[in-house]
C-alpha cells in the first residue's frame, strides 16, 4: 500500500465469524495493536459482524445526559460502551462490517492523517465497486461527524446523502489500528438508538444522514461488501488468510 497509509507488503486477512460480545469485540481490536506492536503477530485485517452497541466517545462519556443515553441504549437492545478513540457516539449491529486494521510502526503518528483520507478512499473504492455510489467528506447534520466520513448519494435524490462508513484510529508507540465500520443493512434500529442517545447527550444531529448501504442499493448485503472490501484491499497489498483462532493468544 501507499507508504502514507502503510508499510505492509502482506496483510493477514481474519474472518471473526462470531461475535464475542460487544465489550470484548471493541477490546479485542486494542489487544490486536498490542500483538501487532510487540512483533507477535504481523500487520492484520480483522473483519468482523458486531453484536448491537453504541459506542459513545469520551467527551459523550462527561455529558449530564450521559446515563440517560446509556439507559435508552439498553431498552432498544443495543449495549452502550466508551471507546478509548475520540468522536461522538456511533451505533452499529449485526448488519454492519467492521474492518480492524493494524500494523507496527516505528513513528505511527507522523502518517495518522494520510491513513484517514487513504482508507475513506479505499472504502468508497470498495462501495462503488458494489454499485453504491459513495464518496468521501462529512455531510452536514451527520452523526459522529469526521472529515473523511464515506457517505453514499440516494439515486432517485441526489441532493439526499447518507453516511455509510465511519473511521477511528488509535496510534501508540510502535503501531497503530484503523477501524472502519460499514453500517450495510437494517438502518432503521440504528437511527432509532442514535435519535435517542442524541436527544439525552443534548447534541444536535439530523436524523436523516443515518442510512446503510442496501437504502442505496438494495441487493447488496453484508457479505457482498465484505468481498468488495478484500478484492480492494488486494489491489494494494498481497493478501494471506489465516484463522481467528490464530489470534487468540
Amino acid at each position: 500500500m501507499q507508504q502514507a497509509a502503510t508499510g505492509a507488503r502482506t496483510l493477514t486477512v481474519v474472518r471473526q465469524h462470531n461475535s464475542l460480545g460487544a465489550a470484548r469485540d471493541l477490546d479485542f481490536g486494542i489487544e490486536l495493536l498490542g500483538l501487532v506492536k510487540t512483533g507477535q503477530v504481523g500487520p492484520t485485517l480483522r473483519l468482523y459482524r458486531p453484536a448491537p452497541t453504541v459506542a459513545f466517545g469520551q467527551r459523550d462519556a462527561h455529558l449530564p445526559g450521559f446515563e440517560t443515553a446509556a439507559q435508552a441504549c439498553r431498552e432498544l437492545g443495543f449495549e452502550p460502551l466508551i471507546r478509548k478513540a475520540g468522536g461522538r457516539a456511533a451505533a452499529y449491529h449485526e448488519g454492519t462490517l467492521i474492518v480492524d486494521h493494524v500494523e507496527p510502526h516505528t513513528d505511527a503518528i507522523a502518517g495518522a492523517k494520510g491513513r484517514f483520507a487513504f482508507f475513506g478512499e479505499m472504502m468508497a473504492e470498495a462501495l462503488r465497486s458494489t454499485g453504491v455510489p459513495a464518496a468521501v467528506g462529512e455531510i452536514p447534520g451527520e452523526y459522529c461527524p469526521g472529515e473523511f466520513s464515506v457517505h453514499g448519494i440516494h439515486p432517485q435524490d441526489p441532493v439526499h446523502r447518507v453516511k455509510l462508513v465511519g473511521t477511528a484510529q488509535r496510534v501508540v508507540s510502535g503501531g497503530w489500528l484503523f477501524s472502519s465500520v460499514i453500517v450495510v443493512e437494517n438502518s432503521a434500529p440504528i437511527r432509532n438508538v442514535l435519535t435517542a442517545s442524541y436527544a439525552a447527550l443534548g447534541l444536535d444531529w439530523d436524523p436523516a444522514t443515518a442510512g446503510a448501504v442496501n437504502d442505496l442499493v438494495p441487493q447488496v448485503d453484508v457479505q457482498a461488501v465484505e468481498d468488495a472490501v478484500i478484492k480492494t484491499y488486494g489491489t494494494y497489498a498481497s493478501l494471506t488468510d489465516a484463522d481467528f483462532s490464530s489470534l487468540r493468544q
